[in-house]
C-alpha cells in the first residue's frame, strides 16, 4: 500500500493508465481503510493516446514509490526510452513492487526484471516478448503473474484483474470487492484463469447460465454439485460444462470453490465466527477441508489471514488506520 507512482512516457496506452487510476486514485465510498497515494511520474508531459498529460513528479520519483505501475506500451517494435527503463529498474532497487500492465511488460524486461521469471503480456504480443528477452519464461494463457515484488498482465481486461489482485493483498478481500463493485466488474479473476474468455460472470439475460450464478452464490453453504447446477439450468451435465467454461473460463467446481474461498475470506475479514462456522458457511463441510483449500488457493492458513487484515484495520496509536 502506500505510494502508488505511474510511470508515464510518450506512447503510453490510455485504457491501462485510467485502469490504475480509477483503482488506486480513491478509495470506494464505503471503505475507511487509509487509501493509496497515487503519482503520476513522468520525464516530462507526455503524449498519451489523443491526451496530453502533464505528471506531477519527474521519474526520479519512482524510487521512492512503495508500488510502480507501468501501463501498456503502444509500439513494441521500438525500444521502450532508456531514462525510463533506468528509472524502473532503480524503483524496484530501492524496494518497489513493480506491476506492469498489458505491453508494459516490455520496460520491465529492458530493465531486467523478469530475468529468470515467468511472465506474461497480452496475447498479441507473448511471443515477440519470449523472442526477444529469452530469459524470461513468457506464459501466454494467464491474465496476470505474481512474482511477489515483480508482476505482470496480459491485455486491457487483465490490466483490471491485476490492479485489483493488488488491492486485494494489500487490503483483503472486502475491500477490493467494494472496489469491484464500484467500478461494476466482476471482483475476482484468478491470475491463472485462461486470456480466451468469452465473458467473465454474465450479466442478467446475457448468458444462458445468467440466472445460474446468482442462485449458487445464494446456497454456497450447501454441497452443491455439478449435478445440482446442471438441474437448476435444466440441462445435461456435458452441457453446463461446455457453456460454463465458454462464460467463465473454468468449471463448474472450480468456479465453485473459488466463491467459497471468496466468501470464506470475507467472513474472515468482517467477523468472529469459528474456521467450523465458516466452513459451514462456505459449504466446505469440515475445518480441515477449509484450510486446506484456503491455504492451498491464498497461500496461508485461514488464522493467519484473518490476524494479517484484521492487523491492517485496527486503528493506529493515535486512532487513525494502521
Amino acid at each position: 500500500m502506500g505510494t502508488v507512482a505511474l510511470a508515464v512516457t510518450d506512447g503510453m496506452l490510455h485504457f491501462e493508465l485510467a485502469v490504475a487510476n480509477e483503482v488506486f486514485g480513491s478509495a470506494p465510498d464505503a471503505v475507511s481503510v487509509p487509501w493509496y497515494e497515487l503519482e503520476v511520474c513522468g520525464a516530462d508531459a507526455v503524449q498519451v493516446g489523443r491526451f496530453r498529460l502533464e505528471p506531477d513528479f519527474g521519474l526520479e520519483r519512482l524510487r521512492r514509490a512503495d508500488t510502480v505501475i507501468v501501463p501498456g506500451w503502444a509500439d513494441v517494435d521500438v525500444d521502450p526510452p532508456a531514462e525510463l527503463v533506468d528509472a524502473v529498474r532503480a524503483a524496484h532497487q530501492a524496494g518497489a513492487r513493480v506491476a506492469s500492465l498489458c505491453t508494459g511488460a516490455f520496460v520491465l524486461a529492458a530493465a531486467g526484471l523478469l530475468d529468470g521469471r515467468r511472465a506474461t503480456t497480452h496475447w498479441a504480443h507473448t511471443g515477440v516478448l519470449a523472442d526477444r528477452y529469452p530469459a524470461i519464461e513468457v506464459d501466454p494463457d494467464v491474465l496476470y503473474v505474481d512474482n511477489g515484488s515483480v508482476l505482470t498482465s496480459a491485455g486491457k481486461a487483465a490490466a483490471l484483474d491485476l490492479c485489483l489482485h493488488l488491492v486485494r493483498l494489500d487490503h483483503g478481500a472486502s475491500v477490493a470487492n467494494a472496489v469491484a463493485r464500484r467500478l461494476v466488474v466482476p471482483p475476482l479473476r484468478a491470475g491463472g484463469q485462461a486470456q480466451f474468455v468469452t465473458a467473465a460472470v454474465p450479466a442478467q439475460g446475457d448468458h444462458l447460465l445468467a440466472a445460474l450464478f446468482p442462485w449458487a452464490l445464494e446456497r454456497l453453504d450447501r454441497p452443491l454439485t455439478v449435478e445440482d447446477l446442471a438441474r437448476r439450468a435444466r440441462m445435461s451435465s456435458r452441457n453446463l460444462g461446455r457453456h460454463f467454461r465458454a462464460a467463465t473460463g473454468t468449471t463448474p467446481l472450480q468456479w465453485l470453490l473459488t466463491q467459497r474461498i471468496r466468501r470464506a475470506q470475507e467472513l474472515l475479514e468482517n467477523t468472529d465466527d469459528g474456521i467450523d462456522a465458516i466452513a459451514s458457511a462456505t459449504g466446505m463441510g469440515t475445518a480441515t477441508t477449509l484450510r486446506r483449500h484456503f491455504n492451498r488457493t491464498v497461500g496461508v492458513p485461514p488464522d493467519t489471514y484473518r490476524r494479517t487484515f484484521r492487523a491492517r484495520s485496527e486503528p493506529g496509536p493515535n486512532g487513525g488506520g494502521g
